[in-house]
């Protein structure tokens, strides 16, 4: 069967210089709907790869995201996102680009044409078997992301990948292939728009619910999040007022000595069974 790109099929939209920008968004938005059935359909996938992902970070494991251009960047900004949000080591999630970091923000010429490199990138952090990588193509064909697949799965790794195409290169060398189909973009070929959405919302997902799964999270709280603003601060003590029924002042004292919601609600829930006892 011949492999066919979806993601660079012609957009069913013509003439759009030619619209109003009001016809333009309602168009735009009428496709973004659609992003969310594509997820929906592979939640299995999703939910396999959560579960398979939560026992090797225990052991000590990491999770690998791997991409070129858009992809890239929206793995390193889920990865970048973890510290702050769950109080994990950035070493944890790993979110690695194709041409380093300086593509953040410009385009690498000819980096994500680079068979070998991905492979190279993950061999500088010592991925080992507890290890996860989850590569990132929306055309499924990236040299970067199927490379280091085909290597990571050669020496036993757990591997998945996100694409935009059905029976793609990348999704045959992944042991969870997650194919999230949101048909052809609006601007023909440009997968920053529905299938970086697709991308942004599983990447969401996985980080979260492992983190969930790992314990960072209580009832529905943040309570490892780093304290590193005050925003942050203030959420905190919240949390700490709704948890612990004390006053804003209590609260703000607890997370000042403490350092952290989870470390301070553990230590006046100690201090308080102890005052019980002694009672």
């Amino acid at each position: 069967m011949t492999f066919v790109k979806i993601t660079e099929e012609p957009s069913p939209y013509g003439d759009l210089e030619k619209k109003t920008t009001r016809e333009l968004l309602e168009e735009m938005h009428v496709e973004n709907g659609k992003v969310i059935a594509a997820v929906q359909r592979v939640l299995p996938q999703i939910e396999e790869l959560v579960d398979r992902i939560v026992p090797r970070m225990r052991q000590g494991g990491r999770l690998f995201y791997l991409g070129a251009g858009t992809s890239g960047r929206l793995g390193v900004l889920d990865a970048s996102e973890i510290p702050p949000t769950f109080g994990m080591s950035p070493t944890c999630v790993v979110g690695l680009i194709a041409g380093g970091d300086a593509a953040l923000r410009a385009s690498v010429e000819h980096a994500e044409d680079d068979a070998e490199q991905g492979w190279k990138d993950l061999l500088q952090h010592r991925i080992n078997l507890l290890d996860t990588l989850v590569g990132i193509a929306a055309s499924g064909t990236t040299p970067y992301v199927t490379g280091a697949l085909r290597a990571a799965r050669a020496h036993g790794i757990l591997t998945a990948v996100i694409t935009g195409n059905p029976g793609s290169p990348a999704a045959d060398l992944a042991d969870i292939p997650l194919e999230v189909i949101v048909g052809p973009e609006y601007l023909t070929g440009s997968s920053r728009m529905k299938s970086g959405t697709g991308q942004k919302l599983i990447l969401n997902m996985i980080s979260t619910a492992v983190m969930i799964k790992l314990g960072r999270v209580k009832g529905n709280r943040m309570v490892h999040m780093r304290l590193s603003n005050r925003k942050l601060v203030d959420r905190g003590v919240r949390m700490l007022v709704e948890a612990l029924d004390i006053s804003h002042e209590q609260a703000r004292s607890l997370l000042s000595l403490h350092g952290s919601v989870r470390q301070a609600m553990e230590r006046f829930k100690e201090n308080d069974e102890m005052k019980k006892r002694d009672v």
